[in-house]
């Protein structure tokens, strides 16, 4: 993995699938080794903002990367490591009807 994360974030209503999330990256962080630290937003015009229409939202580098629920601690480092890479941006899925085309 090439490190160039600059800014993780968590961005979610409050709920504890929010919260969930937002523990979960911070671990996966942690033991991938990144000195990035991870940021919770509850700000729902900032999820708006980045043109999602659900929450929680996993976001890196300003981008939206995940759009759904994970309690796996492997695959959030899954997608943190692709985000890692030249390639930017790993996964973006969308809760509306769209299919990720929006």
């Amino acid at each position: 993995m090439k490190n160039n994360i600059n800014q993780i974030q968590v961005l979610g209503s409050g709920c504890p699938t929010c919260k969930k999330l937002f523990e979960l990256t911070k671990k996966a962080v942690q033991e991938l080794g990144i000195k990035t630290e991870v940021e919770y937003i509850t700000d729902i015009q900032k999820i708006v903002e980045m043109g999602v229409m659900s929450s929680p939202v996993l976001a890196i580098n300003g981008k939206p990367v995940m759009t759904e629920s994970i309690s796996d601690i492997e695959k959030i480092k899954k997608i943190i490591n692709d985000c890692g890479d030249d390639s930017g941006v790993a996964e973006k899925k969308s809760g509306c009807s769209c299919g990720g085309n929006c």
